[in-house]
């Protein structure tokens, strides 16, 4: 039997965490990592899957509290494990002893030499919807997915970004909230949003092309 696809989607022979294709994670591993729950769309070898909640008592407290969290299985085995999200984008962060913030929206994988924790938003009160995100530090990797491809913008100015198209920005940025004076302007691409995350100092900020899929998509997911 013959066929080009063969050849296109022929299985990636790379250790660790790598690209498969643009739109899934191929984690080839010995040991454990962490991974969203319900991403995982193929594996081989033995490999286990254990629900990981959100991590610690006070990450549990925190996402009791703000109705946030990163629902989280622990991968632990030996084999090799493909990963995807509604054919989002996938992209593979390398942490050098470094730091970044991800939404818990967009986290897929991350290895488990990686500290995390939850971090609240300064100034988002219920009415911003909580705006928990997810601090990685130290070293390893990451894979973010992100709904369309995202665009990467230079923070030297003060940056407004929609609170569910921000995907990941440098921990060192200062961050707030900023509410439009009329409430339910049509300014963004969503339904009226009056709420974006403010980033001002030096750093970066991963936008992606799209808030995400609907509500209703979500939650058939």
């Amino acid at each position: 039997m013959r066929s080009e696809l063969f050849d296109q989607v022929r299985e990636s022979d790379q250790p660790g965490m790598s690209l498969q294709n643009p739109q899934m994670l191929r984690v080839n591993f010995e040991g454990e990592f962490f991974a969203r729950q319900g991403a995982m769309v193929a594996y081989q070898g033995e490999v286990d899957f254990a629900y990981q909640g959100a991590g610690g008592i006070g990450k549990l407290f925190k996402k009791a509290f703000t109705g946030e969290g990163l629902p989280l299985m622990k991968v632990s085995g030996r084999g090799d494990v493909f990963l995807a999200r509604d054919a989002w984008d996938v992209h593979i962060v390398d942490l050098d002893g470094d730091s970044i913030t991800v939404s818990g929206e967009n986290v897929l994988a991350f290895e488990s030499g990686v500290n995390w924790d939850i971090k609240r938003v300064e100034g988002a009160g219920i009415a911003a919807g909580g705006l928990f995100n997810t601090v990685f530090t130290g070293h390893g990797r990451i894979a973010i997915a992100c709904h369309g491809m995202p665009v990467l913008l230079n923070v030297d100015r003060p940056t407004y970004v929609d609170t569910d198209s921000a995907v990941a920005w440098s921990s060192s940025l200062h961050t707030g909230v900023r509410r439009t004076v009329k409430a339910g302007a049509l300014i963004g691409r969503g339904s009226g949003e009056a709420v974006q995350l403010v980033f001002e100092g030096q750093g970066f900020v991963l936008v992606q092309a799209s808030e995400g899929p609907p509500v209703a998509a979500q939650s058939a997911g």
